[in-house]
């Protein structure tokens, strides 16, 4: 068990610098000023639109545009929590990887649903997406396994020093 959830974190770990990167540098695009950018990044972007056709980052439907704001306030500071977490191993990892996974997916099932439902969306364009619901989905199911290596027992009917009372 403990060399496939290494696996899962080696992959988490580089979607989390993926997305430390591209979020503020490129998604971010979607809801801040373009003066805020170099054109460079700029160009990158719209490479991305012609490449494959992303209506939802050229139109930025209002939905869209929330979703790209909740991911730079809540899934980018997440992320770059659990990059720490994993070169450190910290023992929250698996809260703060729970939370982003839970919040990837949810927000990839609206994006999912609107490229499905429009009709718009290329194969291509889908494939992009869709692996991000994957990686939230692999998220959460690393934020519920304990690491077996930082599993503690259960001190049942002990009280804890603070509850005693001394005895004079």
């Amino acid at each position: 068990m403990g060399a496939l959830l290494n696996l899962v974190d080696a992959i988490l770990f580089i979607f989390f610098l993926l997305i430390a990167a591209a979020a503020p540098l490129i998604d971010a695009q979607t809801c801040l000023p373009l003066t805020f950018f170099p054109q460079i990044l700029i160009d990158i972007k719209q490479w991305y639109i012609r490449q494959y056709g992303d209506y939802l980052v050229s139109e930025k439907p209002h939905f869209f545009v929330g979703i790209v704001t909740h991911e730079l306030v809540f899934q980018w500071p997440l992320a770059i929590l659990n990059i720490f977490a994993i070169l450190t191993s910290k023992s929250w990892f698996n809260t703060t990887c729970l939370m982003y996974g839970a919040s990837v997916v949810t927000s990839m099932a609206a994006v999912l649903a609107d490229l499905f439902g429009s009709g718009k969306a290329s194969d291509e364009l889908i494939m992009v997406y869709f692996p991000f619901m994957g990686l939230g989905v692999l998220a959460i199911l690393r934020g519920l396994l304990a690491n077996p290596a930082k599993t503690t027992t259960l001190n049942i009917g002990k009280r804890s020093a603070l509850g005693r009372k001394k005895k004079a």
